[in-house]
Formats: C-alpha cells, sequence, structure tokens
C-alpha cells in the first residue's frame, strides 16, 4: 500500500461522517495520483509555490505601506485565516487539509491597495470585479503563464464561496455556501480572523482603543485579541457540533455580536479619515494606470483573455502595491532633468 493510500485509510477512520475525504477529490483535468501527498496536500503545495501567493505579503490589508513592520499584509491574513480555520475544522474532525489549501488560496486575486482598488476594478469593468471571483481565475487560468494550478474541485469551490463583503455572514441562502463545510469553515474563519487583527492594528495606529469597543459587545466576546478569538472559534464549533453538522455556524447571541464589532469597524476605522484619503489617493492612482493600459495594452507582455478590460484587470489585480506605485511614478510623473 503505498504511503498516500495508508493517509487516505487513517483519513476515514478518524474523520467526521461530513468530512470531505481526500480520496474522493475531483479535478477538471485528471492527473496521476502521488505516492505520498493526497490532493488536498498537493492543492496547498501548489497554492504556496506559485507567485501569486508570494505577492500577497505586499499587498494590502487594511493600512498602506505601512513603516511599522508589525501591520498585517494580505499575506499575514492569510496566515491568520489559515490558523483559525484549521482549528475549528480539527476541532470538528474534518478535512484540516483541505481546509488549509481553501484558506490559503482564498485571496490569491485580491488587488493592490485591499478593497479600494477592488472597487475601482468594481467600476471600471462593465461586468464588474470580485476578488473572490479573480481568485478563481487565478487559479484556473492566470497562473504558471496561463496554464491555471489545475486545483480540485472543493478547494476551487471553498475559494469561489469565502467572502461575504457585509452581507450575511452565514447567509440564509445555502447556494451562497461552499458545498463542503471545510469551504464554510474558512468563510466563517476569514470574519474572524479579520476583526480581531484589524483592530490590534487599529489600536496600534493609534485610531481607537480598546475600551472604545461597545460595552456589550466586549463582555460577550471577551476584551483581548486571544479571548475574542476563543469565543468565536469555540461558538462555532460546539454550535455546528449542536446541529448535527447541517452546516458550520455560530450562536446566536456570538454572530450578533461579531456582526456589530464589523459595524464598529467600518465606522471607526475603514472609514476613519486619515485611511479614507490614502483610499481616495490609491482608487486615483488605479483608475488611472487602468485607463492608461486600456489605450496601450501592447505595453502588457501576458494576456489571458480576449476581451480589453479583462486583459487590464488581470495585470492590474496581479499588482502588489509597490509595483503599482513605482509603475505609476514611471508613468505619469515626470524625471528630474540631469545634465551630463
Amino acid at each position: 500500500m503505498l504511503l498516500r493510500e495508508k493517509i487516505e485509510k487513517a483519513e476515514a477512520s478518524y474523520m467526521s461522517q461530513y468530512a470531505f475525504l481526500s480520496q474522493n477529490a475531483t479535478r477538471k483535468i485528471k492527473i496521476e495520483k502521488d505516492t505520498i501527498r493526497t490532493e488536498f496536500m498537493r492543492d496547498r503545495d501548489r497554492i504556496i509555490h506559485c507567485k501569486s501567493f508570494r505577492r500577497l505579503k505586499h499587498k494590502t490589508q487594511v493600512f498602506f505601506s505601512p513603516s511599522d513592520d508589525h501591520y498585517r499584509t494580505r499575506m499575514t491574513h492569510t496566515l491568520e485565516v489559515s490558523q483559525v480555520a484549521r482549528t475549528i475544522a480539527k476541532a470538528l474532525f474534518l478535512n484540516e487539509t483541505l481546509t488549509e489549501a481553501i484558506s490559503l488560496g482564498h485571496d490569491l486575486g485580491h488587488t493592490p491597495f485591499g478593497h479600494a482598488g477592488e472597487a475601482v476594478l468594481n467600476s471600471k469593468l462593465k461586468k464588474g470585479f470580485k476578488h473572490w471571483v479573480q481568485s478563481l481565475r487565478v487559479v484556473d487560468i492566470i497562473e504558471k503563464d496561463g496554464k491555471g494550478l489545475n486545483l480540485t474541485n472543493q478547494v476551487r469551490d471553498g475559494i469561489l464561496k469565502h467572502s461575504k463583503g457585509r452581507g450575511e455572514i452565514i447567509p440564509k441562502d445555502t447556494s451562497k455556501l461552499s458545498t463542503t463545510l471545510e469551504g464554510q469553515v474558512v468563510r466563517i474563519a476569514d470574519i474572524i480572523a479579520y476583526v480581531n487583527h484589524d483592530i490590534d492594528d487599529a489600536v496600534r495606529a493609534g485610531i481607537i482603543k480598546n475600551c472604545d469597543i461597545p460595552k456589550r459587545i466586549s463582555d460577550e466576546l471577551g476584551t483581548t485579541h486571544a479571548k475574542r478569538i476563543a469565543t468565536m472559534v469555540k461558538s462555532v464549533v460546539f454550535s455546528t457540533m449542536e446541529n448535527n453538522y447541517r452546516m458550520v455556524s455560530m450562536e446566536k447571541n456570538i454572530l450578533e455580536s461579531l456582526n456589530e464589532l464589523r459595524d464598529f469597524l467600518f465606522e471607526r476605522v475603514y472609514y476613519f479619515e486619515g485611511i479614507h484619503k490614502e483610499v481616495e489617493k490609491s482608487s486615483k492612482i488605479l483608475s488611472e494606470l487602468f485607463d492608461y493600459f486600456m489605450e496601450h495594452q501592447e505595453l502588457i507582455k501576458k494576456k489571458f483573455s480576449d476581451d480589453k478590460e479583462e486583459i487590464v484587470a488581470d495585470y492590474i489585480s496581479g499588482m502588489t502595491d509597490r509595483f503599482a506605485l513605482n509603475l505609476y511614478k514611471k508613468i505619469f510623473l515626470p524625471k528630474p532633468w540631469e545634465v551630463i
């Protein structure tokens, strides 16, 4: 028996009956099975080693190009989502490796300058732009110079269904949920991670103080970063077990407090004047870059579509913050005159 087969057999023996087993993974393009790794282990490795994943370290989470090394980037956000999601998956005896792969790939299509960049592209494209759709496009088409990563359908589904914006964290419309519980875990781990690390960063930036968080929320969720995460994670685990794994859920009172905490962040942090000014600047940069490359598509070396808007969107969404800034400077700002 191959080592991979032993791992798959072990999964079937200890995982919940509701877990998605690696042996049942499917791909659009079939490939020869590995002797050591399961299909979801291979997906995880493909994501970690791809260029889009490496670029996440230079993409904004909330604060643009921070001088302090301790502010989150899109990379550290991704790693924190993975940690939270894996903890939940392990406690529920779900497939931790599938959960990890979805977590690591969920934001690969995110734009530079965070959601400000996404808003610009959404306004520019006739069909709109959503980072979760672009993340799927990255792994399906753009990576490996147009070959894509050929990920399993289960990881692809989880990537596509992870986002909620300001919508329902646990939607009543189940068609918006991943078909696997592991994908649903990532969806809720995403918001657990970002509301907590964005509070941490906002406190570090002096925008808010921990005591500014409404007392009713702190009383329910906890007064520290660690306590809030622990409260939310435990709520997800026990609530999901209590509903017999019908779907990944959260206790009503904890979910309500989480929604209130998210609203608090939008009001006090995301719409904070200092951040909003930088949002306007970064939006101007990406908007002008988009218009420029719509007129000069010959400068884009790699094209993964026949649609002009999509070609430019692929190029811009793949940029890091610093690449976009340097490119804008090169194209639009005059160079100092030098006399030789």
